[in-house]
């Protein structure tokens, strides 16, 4: 430890920055890896409804999509060293707490406080590695993190099909030793080097709108499939979303310290790299979702299986992020995020060819190019949108980012859900959930498999509209050697 305080300051400080931010992605990612591969295993374990079973997936995403912005206001007001360990440490009790649910309902609010703990992570990961690296640099540490991320994307179905062996709570007790380990680890390398911001006070009318305006469009979103559009829970969740999201950005552009600062917007590259992240989530989260169900569906796979069968997107990240980083480093990152987009929208129209019994290797194909495209998007992206910030800014600009792509996240499962379920029926969807197809004809499938393709057409137009929206950025500026580091990587 003594060691640790003496390099604080050390050139080599970056680097333990990078391993304890780097953690936190792998802790994030490989559990959310293992849970969407143990859905079906939840489902018949716990005898949860269709409904509940997504919303353990979206309830998460939700609480750490609106309170990330709150989670990086308070790291701006209060130190982002504390709030990144405590969001191990909550992430850590709230796995412990999971795998004894009970139910269906239990589980949820337990991955309520999940989230939480997600938030404080997500807000700062972003924040603490652009502190510590010169500009220069940030795309290269970006990608690592995201190779990172995508290491745990790889592994985590893999061991999700292997926990589920064992007993479906340890695809939650697993995440315990990984979230104390990521504090201790914290509370030793990481160090305040941050400016604090002058600004005091929480948007709690803001947090409040968003939240409610946002689960009722997601609510809304995911029932009507099931329900029928005509539900009165469907038309108040969409009648929430009208009147709360318009509300809110009314309340942020007047509130004194608001939780989500559009002034950050006023920079045109930070503004169009917003939009496509929102847009890139929106347009891929629900890729590993739908084809978990895909697997252990129509294709009849085990959970392990499954796992193994999702590699190819997880792999196609990991080879491309990095590679991206260095070369947005060099040449910015306009070009390269549009061509990212480009790449998983060619993926995306590939899957629609994909049938109920197509041979494996015409998913793998379509899957890493997904993940390809994704890799060469995600890290030169995030670079670029952290770079053009003040430092004392960039815990609310990370949790902006955060908050726009999850929210992408979010409205990419339940569109996707709300399009797969339509005209199914119950039947068939629930063996289709619960990974027990046996039995079912092609013609039985054949509606899921039609769903299935026009919400990847929609998804793939989606991913086309994100690559228009990454060429409205500057170009690219070179900056002289000697000023390279206050230099603007577009």
């Amino acid at each position: 430890m003594r060691f640790l305080k003496t390099r604080r300051h050390s050139p080599h400080y970056k680097w333990w920055v990078l391993s304890c931010t780097s953690l936190g992605m792998l802790l994030a990612t490989v559990n959310s890896g293992t849970l969407i591969i143990a859905l079906p295993d939840l489902e018949r374990s716990l005898h949860t409804t269709l409904l509940q079973l997504v919303w353990v997936i979206l309830v998460y995403m939700i609480v750490s999509t609106v309170l990330v912005l709150t989670a990086g206001r308070l790291s701006d007001l209060f130190g982002r060293k504390n709030a990144f360990v405590l969001g191990f440490l909550v992430f850590a009790a709230a796995s412990l707490g999971a795998g004894f649910a009970g139910s269906g309902t239990q589980l949820i609010l337990w991955r309520v406080l999940q989230g939480i703990g997600g938030a404080f992570l997500f807000a700062n990961a972003a924040a603490l590695v652009t502190d510590a690296f010169p500009k220069k640099e940030l795309g290269l540490a970006m990608g690592t993190n995201t190779m990172v991320a995508a290491v745990g994307l790889v592994i985590g179905p893999v061991l999700g099909g292997a926990l589920i062996a064992i007993s479906w709570p340890w695809v939650f007790w697993f995440n315990v030793p990984f979230g104390v380990i990521g504090a201790v680890w914290g509370m030793l390398v990481l160090h305040e080097q941050s400016g604090r911001s002058e600004e005091r006070g929480l948007d709690l009318l803001g947090v409040t709108t968003y939240v409610i305006g946002l689960t009722g469009l997601v609510l809304a979103l995911s029932k009507g499939g099931l329900g029928g559009w005509n539900n009165s829970l469907v038309i108040g969740g969409f009648a929430a979303a009208i009147v709360l999201l318009p509300a809110f950005v009314l309340i942020e552009r007047r509130g004194r310290a608001p939780m989500l600062d559009l002034d950050l917007f006023r920079d045109r590259l930070f503004a169009a790299a917003s939009a496509a992240a929102f847009l890139n989530g929106l347009s891929r989260f629900a890729l590993m979702f739908l084809f978990v169900f895909y697997f252990q569906g129509p294709q009849g796979q085990s959970p392990i299986m499954a796992g193994v069968e999702l590699a190819p997107m997880a792999i196609g990240m990991l080879v491309a992020s990095p590679l991206a980083g260095v070369i947005a480093d060099r040449h910015g990152s306009r070009g390269l995020s549009a061509l990212g987009m480009l790449v998983t929208a060619l993926g995306l129209a590939g899957m629609t060819g994909l049938q109920a019994h197509t041979a494996y290797v015409w998913s793998a194909l379509w899957l890493a190019l997904v993940g390809i495209g994704s890799g060469m998007f995600n890290s030169p992206n995030t670079a670029a949108m952290m770079g053009v910030v003040p430092m004392h800014r960039r815990g609310i600009a990370a949790g902006a980012r955060v908050m726009l792509q999850n929210t992408g996240a979010v409205l990419s499962i339940a569109f996707v859900m709300a399009i797969v379920t339509a005209a199914v029926p119950t039947n068939v969807l629930f063996r289709i959930f619960s990974g027990l197809t046996t039995g079912l004809s092609t013609e039985q499938l054949q509606p899921f498999i039609s769903n299935m393709h026009f919400a990847l057409w929609v998804l793939a137009a989606v991913s086309l509209l994100g690559a228009g929206i990454s060429m409205l950025r500057p170009a690219h500026v070179r900056v002289a050697d000697d000023v390279a580091d206050l230099g603007i990587a577009a």
